[in-house]
């Protein structure tokens, strides 16, 4: 019984990883060999004899009896003499089985087999979250919100995992308290020691993606498929649909009366502005509707460069650019195409590349940013529109704006 009272002490903290009787009785075995070779140098000659039903175990030492005085390896062999202490009618040359009891180990030796034995619960325990997390990759999952940090948010479920949420993984608006319920999707599980890191996203397309399966019956059926999901996190996104069946409008299914189904999801996002078009195999309508909503007026499109020279009138390229430039740019990253966009009537026009030996590299990259690449381009905005838009003063936006205005009235 001094096994199984040992045993019992070592796996008193089991129950609260929930692992099973037999795969510890394993752990115990292993570590009990291990704790054997440090001991005897070697564990070939002990046999192990586990009773998962009990919860006992058994250690056997096998020797071959020698010759008193000829006894060269201790763990492998035994003298006569000490043979016949164990039973009268030992003889040489016969094996000789003793059982090893926990206690004869040392105080020393239990203590290092109960640290060894935590560590491999531990990284048993580790193994096991990682797996399961590993199939969560890519799927949507909620977690309370346990530690707030600077850097990230620390989240625990209902079993009390450990999930990061990173700051550059959080949608700008975001803002949790202690407690509070966070939706996200695992995007990414890895081992960092003995430990599984679990990382979440809310800025991953694919998040969305989830969302439109959650919150609208349709999708999560595949009555309605998603082709494309790009996004500018907490600002706007543009959702590819399409349905096989042609007696559901994906579009209107998606969105709802008055935009009744996608509220929800907006308002998870922070209020991102969601824009769902109908996908097409027809490549100039697909942009066309990319750009929605500016109306085109022609477009020219080489398939090989992956470019599209888009016409509209002059009125509808602050539409098609977006605040921000973020609709051109959206526009761009659904259909895989670099739209450059140009004004119908407009006969002359000047990249602003042009005015590199007037205009510092920096400032025209500012304007680029918010898709404004041409002279006529910046010069029909409003001052006050391309200081909010920009990063730049007021006083240079003037400068600017005088630069190209000389070159018109030359």
């Amino acid at each position: 019984m001094e096994n199984l009272a040992l045993i019992d002490s070592f796996s008193e903290f089991k129950d609260d990883k929930l692992i099973d009787r037999v795969t510890l009785m394993a752990i115990l075995e292993e570590v009990f060999r291990s704790t054997l070779k440090r001991r005897f140098g070697s564990d070939d000659n002990f046999d192990i004899i586990i009773n998962p039903d009990k919860g006992d175990l058994e250690i056997w030492r096998n020797r071959v009896v020698v010759a008193d005085g000829e006894v060269e390896d201790k763990n492998a062999e035994i003298s006569l003499t000490a043979a016949r202490k164990i039973e009268e009618d030992f003889e040489v040359g016969e094996d000789v089985s003793e059982e090893v009891k926990l206690i004869d180990l040392g105080r020393r030796s239990i203590l290092a087999l109960r640290q060894n034995l935590i560590s491999k619960i531990h990284e048993h325990d580790n193994t096991n979250i990682y797996k399961q997390f590993k199939e969560l990759e890519g799927e949507m999952y909620t977690a309370e919100v346990h530690h707030i940090r600077h850097r990230a948010i620390i989240l625990l479920d209902d079993e009390g995992n450990e999930v990061i949420l990173p700051k550059d993984r959080q949608i700008p608006s975001d803002f949790f308290r202690k407690g509070e319920n966070v939706r996200g999707i695992i995007e990414s599980v890895e081992l960092k020691g003995n430990k599984p890191s679990i990382v979440m996203s809310r800025t991953s397309p694919l998040f969305l993606e989830k969302l439109f399966e959650s919150e609208i019956p349709e999708v999560f059926d595949g009555l309605i498929s998603i082709k494309k999901v790009v996004r500018i996190p907490g600002e706007k996104a543009k959702v590819a649909v399409d349905s096989y069946d042609d007696r559901i409008d994906p579009v209107g299914a998606c969105v709802g009366m008055k935009g009744s189904r996608i509220h929800g999801i907006v308002r998870e996002l922070g209020n991102e502005n969601i824009d769902v078009i109908n996908y097409t195999n027809n490549l100039n309508l697909y942009i066309t509707r990319a750009l929605s909503p500016a109306r085109i007026t022609s477009i020219k499109i080489d398939e090989e460069a992956k470019t599209a020279q888009v016409m509209l009138k002059p009125e509808e390229v602050s539409k098609a650019i977006g605040r921000g430039g973020h609709n051109i740019r959206l526009a761009g990253q659904l259909t895989g195409y670099e739209i450059d966009v140009y004004r119908e009537g407009v006969e002359e026009d000047v990249e602003l590349t042009e005015f590199s030996d007037e205009i510092e590299g920096w400032i025209i990259e500012e304007f680029a940013k918010i898709g404004l690449d041409t002279a006529r381009s910046i010069l029909e905005q409003e001052v006050e529109d391309l200081v909010r838009r920009t990063d730049l003063e007021e006083e240079t936006v003037l400068e600017v704006m005088n630069v190209l205005k000389a070159e018109f009235e030359d």
